[in-house]
């Protein structure tokens, strides 16, 4: 899932659907169910889109809000250069990166799917997860490496900031609180969220 404005989620409800839930006054309503290409992996929005990744070709898209494919990215031998896309989020000024587990990358790219940068690392193994925190700060849950770790694009480096000495194992999920600073992870295969500072 994601929040598409400050009011507003998209939440992958099945193989193939997008509901669209609105939070007002502590109650949720139902909006608008979209129907897209494939079987849904990740989904994050940018500039009033969303971009959907999925478990087979089409690897990507960016579709409209009411359910338009306005790019996609999967044409002129472009699908190579994925072979797992996972995860996916979206930076403050609206760039999008994408986590593949199969390539063991981080790949950046604008609205239209252009690849903008690809990130590789040795402390990237099946990364899953992914958020930003800032422009420049891009934490990323490396599976196999039973870590977090903090990508920072403008100087294209890595560094793990929390690992197994921290009490991670299979890490796989995360979210990020701004306003509290926090970061919220789970390992696979457990009921349990642990919760960080971020200074």
């Amino acid at each position: 899932m994601c929040l598409t404005d400050r009011n507003t989620a998209a939440v992958n409800v099945g193989f193939s659907n997008i509901q669209m839930i609105r939070v007002k006054d502590k109650t949720l309503t139902k909006g608008r169910e979209l129907t897209v290409s494939g079987t849904i992996c990740g989904l994050t929005s940018s500039r009033n889109s969303l971009v959907v990744s999925y478990i087979r070709q089409p690897w990507l898209e960016v579709v409209s809000m009411d359910g338009k494919v306005l790019h996609q990215f999967d044409k002129s031998g472009k699908s190579q250069h994925f072979n797992d896309p996972r995860f996916m989020c979206t930076t403050p000024g609206g760039s999008v990166f994408i986590s593949d587990n199969g390539t063991h990358t981080i790949t950046k790219v604008d609205g239209q799917l252009n690849i903008l940068q690809t990130f590789t690392s040795p402390l990237l193994q099946q990364p899953c997860s992914i958020t930003a925190v800032t422009e420049d700060q891009i934490l990323v849950c490396s599976y196999k490496n039973h870590s977090l770790v903090l990508l920072q694009p403008s100087t294209n480096t890595m560094s793990t900031l929390l690992g197994k000495d921290d009490g991670i194992e299979l890490l796989h999920s995360l979210t990020y609180c701004p306003e509290q600073k926090k970061v919220y992870v789970a390992p696979y295969f457990t009921d349990t969220i642990k919760v960080y500072q971020v200074s």
